[in-house]
């Protein structure tokens, strides 16, 4: 027994030292081949995005894929020299204002679950929705429909979902990567499809700071791009087809289902490095109340919208488009201290101490997330998003301008992960573009959009899967890998729907 641990150590020490020579051929490579002037890499721009996708299939860490890739990307652009560029790109990173917003909010909604739990209203919604979730399939459904009504914010909709939903799913056996699917397919997929939501806000001011729009009209053109929005309806209406059979479950996530029904192990090994609970299942709790679920969610989207709109009279378009989620979470952790100590449920100590548990539980997915944000970094540094669009664009007809860019900027997006970031580049250039070949600017609004959620939706480390399985406490490798089939089937449609709209309306 020992000889064979003893064999199987040396086995996979060899693997280890062959992978990380291979890793550091790469870089000696990068050093020796890659020119001075980053003007000059042309097709070698893709080789830090292709190195980042060989290292997570090849051993499935995505926080180390990240970093290292990130790294490969400065030594491509700065050479020998590029430890203070990558100090300092760090540095920026973490003082950005995107960043520090994502840990106060992600960290109180944290913060917000944790409380939930702690108090029973998690178990009391979950036993209210059991009653009404009889079966496997209306438990699914409940979860869509769950996702489809929170449609503020991705955010807030992935982790209000993600976690309340799971024990409902759990008494099913429904394995937690089908969860996530479900989860992650009603966050920005939908978001997307309304006027009213945090991404309608953003790509309309988008609009209007470059000239796009006229001021006051980037929502506007937001709502015509609407039914161009392919991928954001086929990824949103695919699940409940999926749910009901009317599309088989297929690929890894057929083998995940199977898993979970026959050896009741609902959730893939590493799960509980990512899961905001640590792994834990919901306590029960003896005359729990849905009021105490319920209340705080109402109060942190009311609170969000009033807090943005700067008045309590939050019942207009403009207060819908003015949210501010930090503002939003900030109170409700407020209010839900005054809701839960008067009822005696948790003391002013243990209210504290769960505060700080919920936002350690959500540590990890944010140091993801910030890693996400430096490869982004790394990549514009190299010029791979400049060099794929001037690849794409050079020889495109007006009619394959839909489809050109939803592809293009959906690859992009996938191996970038940040949809908003994309959004800020891609923008300004293909508008301009569609407006001289005058393509329908709506059409190709809705193929930005839509490519930004394709890419951020199949991507491993996009902010989308990271939240999502943090909250579903699903590995996120998983997740990505069992959800990307789906995807793939949305964005094949969506290419279709482009590729016909293109004719017809260009």
């Amino acid at each position: 027994m020992s000889n064979s641990i003893s064999d199987t150590n040396t086995t996979s020490m060899k693997n280890h030292a062959i992978f990380y020579g291979i890793v550091a051929l790469v870089f000696i490579f990068v050093l020796l081949v890659f020119p001075e002037d980053p003007a000059d890499f042309g097709p070698l721009t893709m080789i830090p995005a292709a190195f980042l996708l060989l290292y997570v299939f090849t051993t499935k860490r995505i926080l180390e894929a990240l970093f290292v890739s990130s790294i490969l990307g400065y030594v491509a652009v700065y050479k020998a020299g590029f430890l203070y560029p990558f100090n300092d790109m760090l540095l920026e990173t973490m003082m950005d204002g995107d960043v520090a917003w994502l840990f106060i909010v992600c960290g109180l909604m944290g913060s917000i679950i944790a409380l939930i739990e702690k108090v029973g209203g998690a178990f009391a919604f979950g036993e209210w929705v059991a009653k009404r979730a009889t079966t496997k399939k209306s438990a699914c459904i409940w979860t869509w429909i769950l996702g489809c009504v929170i449609f503020i914010d991705d955010y807030l909709n992935s982790l209000t979902v993600g976690s309340c939903m799971a024990p409902v799913t759990d008494k099913y056996k429904i394995s937690r990567e089908f969860l996530s699917y479900i989860t992650d397919s009603t966050a920005a997929p939908v978001c997307v499809l309304l006027p009213v939501s945090t991404w309608a806000a953003f790509i309309g001011s988008l609009l209007e700071q470059n000239g796009l729009a006229g001021e006051g009209e980037g929502i506007a053109w937001f709502i015509r791009s609407i039914p161009f929005n392919f991928y954001g309806w086929f990824a949103a209406l695919l699940v409940p087809l999926v749910v009901l059979g009317i599309v088989p479950i297929f690929g890894p996530m057929k083998k995940a289902e199977q898993r979970a029904q026959e050896t009741g192990v609902l959730a893939p090994e590493g799960s509980e490095k990512i899961d905001i609970r640590g792994g834990k299942a919901v306590e029960a709790h003896e005359g729990a109340k849905v009021m105490n679920f319920i209340l705080p969610i109402l109060v942190m989207i009311y609170a969000s919208m009033a807090a943005g709109y700067g008045s309590l009279n939050v019942f207009s378009i403009d207060a819908l488009m003015s949210l501010d989620l930090q503002l939003g979470v900030l109170i409700t952790v407020v209010f839900m201290f005054f809701l839960y100590i008067p009822q005696k449920l948790i003391d002013p100590e243990e209210f504290a101490d769960t505060v700080m548990d919920g936002i350690k539980n959500m540590l990890m997915p944010l140091i993801m997330v910030v890693l996400a944000y430096s490869f982004g970094s790394a990549s514009e540094e190299v010029g791979f998003i400049q060099y794929c669009i001037d690849l794409a664009m050079a020889n495109v007809s007006p009619q394959m301008l839909p489809i050109t860019v939803f592809i293009v900027f959906g690859i992009t997006e996938f191996i970038m992960g940040l949809s908003w970031g994309m959004y800020i580049v891609a923008i300004p250039i293909v508008l301009p573009l569609a407006a001289a070949m005058d393509v329908n600017p709506a059409i190709v609004i809705g193929a930005v959009t839509s490519a930004g959620v394709f890419g951020s939706h199949v991507c491993f480390y996009s902010d989308a899967t990271i939240l999502t399985s943090a909250a579903t406490g699903c590995n996120n490798f998983r997740h990505a890998i069992t959800q990307a089939p789906f995807g793939l089937v949305a964005a094949a449609i969506a290419a279709i729907g482009f590729l016909i709209t293109g004719f017809m309306f260009v």
